[in-house]
């Protein structure tokens, strides 16, 4: 914000001797600067001299004309009293221009910033990161930003232009640093999935958790959300949750998270078992499940699968895996023991509607979501309210927590 303060003038004969002096030399940088801060808040940036020996920023409702930009006539000072002061503004106007004024006029080839989306909303956010980045690569500058902002880091990714994200984290003692680089962000950004489901927020949590369906999503999170509540011992801490399209789009989420070093968790419906050939082997290269494992899962998969259709049970609807025979329930349950360690857990029972069956909600999908949670209960001080037990779906979420806990855990590449 100290960047929009007054600067001295200096000699007009020799080189600018600050970022002011040489936006009010130079016509395209401060039309540049100009057009940024307009498309930001509808109002003209314009430099003010008329304080003889100072510059001093204003923003106009008026557009300056040729006449406007520059001197001292009776025009000029009467344009320039009716412009409001900088300083007067928000402290997200001072930042946002100022750091968009640094960079266009100043001559360092590095950059450092250090959260410069502080007071900002997010869609300023995000055009600021879209302006940080267009400038740096029009200008040949290095830019490293320090940033705790999804909205800005997308800014950078609309830009178009070639940049790196680390991610640094510093948890229990241990810190860690990765890096997904531009070619791999390139990919991602075109995919219209990732664009949309808040994928990006992920880089900011300690663990993700992807479900198949936005039902599913607020399900899980309201179970969690409790758990931190009256069980926190079995809840998953700066957690974020969100939804794919389907089981067929989940590793799209998960593989980038986890190359990040995010422990990213998949949450399927055992309908998974129906999915051979590339979703199931997209589902497995998702979790980063070795290519040796993967041949005893694929087995494993197949007999299992063949097994439901050979007694005509729809896994689904009808109890999942618990309506076959014993000793193929031990071998299912087998199977989805070794997709868990690697953080790629499907639902036994069936769906997302076989939790809580005890609460009677009927229907499917929102419908189904709508009356569990009226029969949940909103007020924790009613007799009805529906508090985490040691088994059911409280007991799936531990057993998520277990595997996030897990030092050891599988499926994070190193």
């Amino acid at each position: 914000m100290q960047l929009i303060n007054a600067q001295n003038a200096g000699d007009m004969l020799q080189p600018p001797a600050n970022s002011l002096a040489a936006i009010f030399r130079d016509d395209t940088k401060r039309q540049e600067l100009r057009r940024i801060v307009f498309n930001a808040f509808g109002l003209h940036l314009v430099v003010d001299p008329t304080n003889l020996g100072k510059l001093r920023l204003k923003l106009s409702r008026e557009e300056p004309t040729e006449t406007t930009e520059r001197g001292l006539t009776d025009e000029v000072v009467r344009f320039q009293s009716r412009a409001m002061d900088i300083s007067l503004m928000s402290d997200g106007v001072k930042a946002f221009t100022g750091i968009s004024l640094e960079l266009i006029s100043g001559d360092p080839k590095i950059v450092l910033i250090d959260e410069p989306e502080a007071f900002l909303h997010p869609s300023l956010a995000t055009m600021l990161g879209k302006e940080i980045a267009e400038i740096a690569a029009s200008q040949a500058k290095k830019v490293f930003v320090s940033t705790h902002s999804p909205y800005f880091i997308m800014g950078c990714l609309l830009a178009g232009v070639p940049i790196n994200i680390v991610r640094l984290t510093y948890l229990k003692d241990v810190a860690t640093s990765r890096v997904l680089p531009n070619k791999k962000l390139s990919t991602l950004m075109r995919n219209p999935l990732l664009r949309s489901t808040g994928v990006l927020s992920g880089l900011f949590y300690e663990s993700v958790i992807v479900t198949e369906s936005d039902s599913d999503r607020a399900f899980y999170q309201e179970i969690n959300e409790r758990l931190l509540r009256y069980k926190p011992e079995w809840g998953l801490q700066n957690c974020l949750f969100i939804n794919a399209q389907n089981k067929q789009t989940i590793h799209q989420i998960i593989k980038p998270l986890r190359e990040l070093g995010i422990p990213a968790v998949a949450i399927v419906d055992v309908d998974i078992l129906k999915e051979g050939g590339v979703v199931w082997t997209n589902f497995l290269d998702g979790g980063f499940v070795p290519d040796i494992t993967k041949q005893s899962l694929n087995q494993s998969r197949a007999l299992v699968h063949k097994k439901f259709c050979d007694l005509t049970l729809d896994m689904k609807r009808g109890g999942g895996i618990e309506q076959l025979p014993p000793a193929d329930m031990s071998a299912a349950e087998d199977l989805f023991s070794q997709l868990s360690e690697y953080g790629l857990f499907c639902l036994k029972l069936g769906e997302l509607e076989s939790w809580l069956k005890h609460l009677s909600a009927t229907g499917h999908g929102p419908k189904w979501l709508i009356e569990v949670f009226e029969k949940m209960g909103e007020n924790p001080d009613d007799a009805s309210y529906v508090r985490p037990a040691e088994d059911d779906v409280w007991a799936f979420m531990y057993e998520i927590r277990s595997w996030l806990d897990n030092p050891h855990r599988k499926g994070i590449p190193s």
